[in-house]
């Protein structure tokens, strides 16, 4: 379920983009799953089609999903690319790893978290938009 804080500053776009990302990172929207058409998703939160648009372009331009012409969008397979959103973390990850190590963590630690986070992602059974 998307919602959407109209009292929020950022904008809704973004809301919504972050809004997917969640639903995919969590396995609420499968790899491969077709996600709604603009349309008919801009219809269900009653907002504009090139709002959904954007979001849209946004989550293809970091790896999140895949577009083809005709067919619609669908949730990539986390592989296919290195994406804009994928370098920011790694960025972020490394250097967090880094000062969590001068920190006093261990590098065994660091592993024992990075393993019950990959359990937590794991995809869920179904799992629709709304």
């Amino acid at each position: 379920m998307i919602s959407l804080n109209y009292r929020d500053a950022r904008p809704i776009y973004e809301q919504v983009r972050d809004g997917l990302r969640h639903l995919m990172v969590t396995g609420a929207i499968a790899r491969g799953e077709q996600l709604p058409s603009v349309r008919a998703l801009a219809a269900s939160l009653a907002i504009n089609p090139n709002t959904i648009q954007r979001a849209y372009t946004a989550l293809e331009q970091e790896g999140y999903l895949n577009t083809l012409p005709g067919k619609g969008a669908f949730a990539a397979g986390g592989a296919e690319g290195e994406g804009e959103r994928r370098a920011l973390l790694l960025r972020r990850f490394d250097a967090a790893a880094q000062e969590l190590l001068f920190l006093g963590m261990t590098p065994q630690e660091l592993a024992q978290r990075i393993s019950a986070a990959g359990g937590a992602a794991e995809p869920q059974e179904g799992g629709n938009i709304q």
